[in-house]
C-alpha cells in the first residue's frame, strides 16, 4: 500500500513523540501491506475500525492516540485525514474528516 502522506506523521510524533515508533511501525507495515479488503486490516489489526466511506481507525500507542485514513483498495493507497489524541477523535466525525 502506498501512504499519502507520511509528512503528517512526522509532524505529529515530534509534538508527541512516544508515538514516533509506534507509527514508524504501523506506516512500515502498511507500506509492505497488500489489502484487498477491510477484512484484510481486521485479520492484521483487530482493534481497527472499519466506518463507512472507506475509513479506517487505528488505535495507536494501546489505544491513547487514533489514526483515521481513507483506504482506496483498488489503488493501493491511503490517505491519513487525522492523528491525534483519543479525546480529540472524539471531537471529529471520523466518518467524514
Amino acid at each position: 500500500m502506498r501512504v499519502i502522506a507520511k509528512k503528517t506523521l512526522r509532524t505529529f510524533w515530534k509534538n508527541h513523540p512516544e508515538t514516533e515508533q509506534p507509527l514508524k511501525a504501523w506506516h512500515a507495515e502498511t507500506l509492505q501491506a497488500t489489502w484487498e479488503s477491510p477484512d484484510d486490516i481486521k485479520a492484521r489489526y483487530p482493534s481497527a475500525s472499519i466506518l463507512p466511506n472507506d475509513r479506517v481507525v487505528f488505535n495507536i500507542k494501546g489505544n491513547r492516540y487514533r489514526l483515521v485514513v481513507v483506504v482506496k483498495f483498488r489503488f493501493g493507497m491511503i490517505y491519513i485525514r487525522f492523528i491525534g489524541t483519543h479525546a480529540e477523535y472524539n471531537r471529529i466525525n471520523a466518518a467524514t474528516i
